[in-house]
């Protein structure tokens, strides 16, 4: 099934202490293109969740906004500065010696002065990652499925559309069929009328008539847009990301339909070439959004 490249997916994880938000909004754009805002702490882990995502989405502009709370002691480390902590009670000791007073230091106190404890985030921690990627993953899936049910939508109208132009290639084959039977007809009358009792030389008849058919002929393009139209059916029943091969489509089905017009020498065919060029543009804009 084909899928939009517009979607909108969100996940949540709450584990010990540890809450992760992914959000992830996608809109057309030629190329995969992601972009990842999170915090700086969990920064390391930017490529992984584009690798996240790449594995699920082919096409689109991405945006990624990850929220991450932690309040347990996962990924972090306890650092303290015994250096500065020594400065401090030497400093506190020669205070109490000046001012004769009784030096009482608790290690408490001690250790809310500056820079004595410090809590250091831990890189590349496992636990971290895989829950990380595990919100990620779930708000891939439910982007994915908010796009596979927009191409849902999109695929139907893009078959009704194909079908209708493959009723009016049929219509303009026949047409052109008509058309050169018709001309031997009137070619025939017009040289009679011409020549009045003279006989009507059937091999110069013969000549002009074929003249005529190979000036007009659609043959070849109708055979071609014929065989668009089926690779185009079986594209939409395809699971790759087939936009770009849709889109290469229409061109060529639009370069077909234009030879058409411009050796139609009938109105209804010129009508036909309107129709069906009308129905490729709609197509066309359809596509767009296609993954």
């Amino acid at each position: 099934m084909i899928k939009s490249m517009t979607g909108y997916g969100k996940a949540n994880l709450s584990e010990d202490a540890r809450e992760y938000q992914v959000e992830i909004k996608s809109v057309n754009h030629r190329y995969l293109d992601i972009s990842v805002k999170m915090p700086r702490v969990i920064s390391y882990l930017e490529e992984e969740v584009k690798k996240e995502i790449a594995s699920k989405v082919k096409r689109g502009k991405i945006d990624v906004f990850i929220t991450f709370e932690n309040n347990s002691t996962q990924g972090k480390e306890i650092k303290i500065n015994t250096e500065i902590a020594k400065i401090y009670i030497d400093e506190l000791k020669k205070l109490a010696k000046q001012e004769n007073i009784l030096a009482n230091i608790e290690v408490t106190e001690i250790s809310k002065f500056p820079d004595v404890l410090s809590i250091k985030n831990e890189q590349e921690d496992e636990t971290i990652k895989n829950e990380l990627l595990e919100t990620v993953s779930q708000a891939t899936i439910k982007l994915v499925q908010m796009r596979t049910n927009e191409g849902s939508k999109i695929a139907e109208d893009l078959s009704r559309r194909i079908k209708t132009i493959q009723e009016k290639v049929k219509d303009i084959s026949s047409l052109s069929t008509r058309l050169i039977e018709e001309y031997v007809v009137k070619l025939e009358g017009r040289i009679k009328e011409i020549l009045k009792n003279q006989e009507v030389d059937e091999a110069r008849l013969a000549q002009e008539v074929v003249i005529y058919a190979d000036k007009c002929s659609i043959e070849e393009e109708v055979t071609r847009l014929k065989s668009h139209i089926s690779q185009f059916e079986k594209l939409l029943n395809s699971e790759e990301a087939i936009g770009k091969k849709l889109d290469f489509l229409i061109q060529e089905m639009n370069r077909e339909t234009n030879t058409i017009g411009s050796k139609a020498n009938n109105l209804e065919i010129t009508n036909g070439v309107i129709d069906i060029k009308t129905q490729l543009e709609n197509i066309r804009e359809q596509i767009q959004n296609i993954e």
